[in-house]
């Protein structure tokens, strides 16, 4: 494995589709970066030489976006900036609903967790019913 950014990247994967494993690059970055480093986006992360490899490498760390650590440290700083402002984004954030206006009515599982069904409760000693 090629390691680019503090990350293994896969060697099996074309170069830019490897690349997308580094938070902060997609697609199209990594279609950047390739032709920045002067590698073949066809070939393989396997097939490339050391020289190439150390090009990749420079290409990400010039590249002036926020990636892997700084990113995902900017995206928390925002989140928890929402969070103290109040802001109604914040609340969403703070009660772990949907942020952006989805419906909450039924789906949004996937932030609310697992459904859990509040009943009437077990019968106890001298209740009738």
């Amino acid at each position: 494995m090629a390691r680019i950014a503090g990350i293994d990247i896969p060697r099996d994967k074309k170069v830019p589709y490897s690349l997308q494993y580094i938070f902060g690059i997609g697609l199209t970055r990594a279609k950047q970066i390739c032709e920045l480093a002067g590698v073949d986006q066809e070939l393989r992360i396997k097939d490339l030489s050391e020289e190439q490899v150390t090009a990749l490498r420079g290409a990400v760390e010039k590249n002036e976006s926020k990636i892997e650590g700084e990113l995902r440290s900017e995206i928390a700083m925002n989140i928890k900036r929402l969070k103290d402002v109040g802001s109604y984004r914040g609340l969403r954030h703070r009660r772990g609903l949907p942020v952006n206006g989805q419906r909450t009515k039924t789906n949004a599982r996937t932030r609310k967790g697992r459904k859990r069904t509040v009943g009437m409760g077990r019968k106890g000693p001298g209740k009738k019913g």
